[in-house]
């Protein structure tokens, strides 16, 4: 397994979801100063999920103020719609949801087509196989630890099952984890097979964001290294 964890980079990406949205510019500066790897922006509509955020005007008014990896993740009805806005907005790579889209290839292939890095999305209910016909063609999977929508939710352990299903059949894709991760399960994730970890609450809530950010990433290390 050391041998995997030397073609994975653990990468910590704070999500702007749990940040402050009137100083959200200088927010991502501030996670990029603390040592995030991603700026992990969450899109929803109200529709694919009860919940509504930020969009591409958000971004490309952002774009001017961070050089930081802007990780989009597209939680709506109709991923194909919002593709080349979120382009032209800057954005570094664009996640959309397995079972928001009817050509999931299609969508892959536009993507890379506009220069932005593909990913896709799966809830906690919905089965592995389902994504892995395309993790090939991925240059990341995003496994949700909770239900989408909100944030705060209890860490989903049981999803960790699709972590390990992916990862030992493709060693080098970056996997991600999205719900609920902390100092307390990103061990569990890491273990799983994990290496990009989204983190809100666990950041933003608290007393130094920097600090932990460093100490997700230590225990994500150590721990990647005992993945199956």
């Amino acid at each position: 397994m050391r041998i995997m964890s030397k073609l994975l980079k653990v990468k910590i990406a704070p999500s702007l979801l749990a940040g402050d949205f009137a100083q959200l510019a200088q927010e991502c500066q501030r996670m990029i100063s603390y040592g995030a790897d991603y700026l992990h922006m969450d899109v929803m509509d109200g529709h694919f999920v009860p919940n509504l955020t930020l969009g591409a005007p958000i971004i490309k008014s952002l774009r001017p103020h961070t050089k930081g990896f802007l990780d989009c993740h597209l939680m709506v009805t109709n991923p194909e719609q919002w593709v080349d806005e979120f382009a032209k907005s800057g954005a570094d790579l664009y996640c959309f949801h397995i079972e928001a889209t009817q050509d999931a290839d299609a969508l892959i292939n536009r993507i890379h087509d506009l220069k932005m890095r593909a990913c896709i999305s799966i809830k906690p209910n919905t089965p592995v196989e389902q994504v892995l016909p395309y993790c090939s063609k991925l240059d990341q999977v995003l496994i949700m630890t909770v239900e989408p929508g909100f944030g705060g939710q209890k860490f989903m352990a049981q999803t960790m099952s699709k972590v390990s299903a992916i990862r030992k059949q493709f060693p080098e894709l970056d996997i991600e984890v999205d719900g609920g991760i902390d100092l307390t399960n990103v061990g569990i994730a890491s273990g799983a097979g994990a290496n990009v970890f989204v983190a809100g609450s666990s950041i933003f809530n608290s007393v130094s964001p920097k600090d932990t950010i460093a100490e997700l990433r230590r225990i994500a290390e150590e721990n990647l290294n005992t993945a199956l």
